[in-house]
C-alpha cells in the first residue's frame, strides 16, 4: 500500500476523521475500516483536496473492492482515491459512516437508505 497524503473530513457532529488516502486500485490488507472513493485535485501549491463521491464500511478492506457494487458510480464522477480510517470495531464504523454521510452527502450513497 502506497500512501499518497492524508485527510480529514468532519461528520455532521464536528467530529474530524483522519483517512489516508491511496490510490484507487490499491490492493490492501486484511482490516477494518471507513472508506471513501473520493477525487483528488492538487492545486498549484500541492495541496489536495477531495470530492467525496462514496462512503462505505468493511471488515476486510482485502476484498471489499472486488466487484464493489459502487465502483462505476465512483469512477464515472471522476474518482482516483480511496481514503482509508481503520476501525476495527463494527458498531464505531457504522457511526462514523453514518455521520460521515449525513455531512458529506455523497451522491454515489443516494438511494442505498
Amino acid at each position: 500500500m502506497k500512501k499518497i497524503a492524508s485527510v480529514e473530513f468532519a461528520g455532521q457532529s464536528g467530529t474530524k476523521y483522519s483517512f489516508n488516502v491511496y490510490p484507487i486500485n490499491t490492493n490492501f490488507n486484511n482490516i477494518g475500516s471507513v472508506y471513501c472513493f473520493t477525487k483528488r485535485t492538487v492545486n498549484n501549491e500541492g495541496t489536495g483536496s477531495h470530492s467525496v463521491f462514496y462512503i462505505g464500511i468493511t471488515n476486510d478492506l482485502s476484498t471489499r473492492f472486488d466487484n464493489h457494487h459502487k465502483m462505476d458510480c465512483a469512477v464515472k464522477k471522476g474518482a482516483n482515491c480511496i481514503c482509508i480510517h481503520q476501525d476495527e470495531n463494527e458498531k464505531s464504523r457504522q457511526d462514523k459512516e453514518k455521520d460521515l454521510i449525513a455531512s458529506q452527502k455523497p451522491s454515489c450513497n443516494e438511494n442505498l437508505k
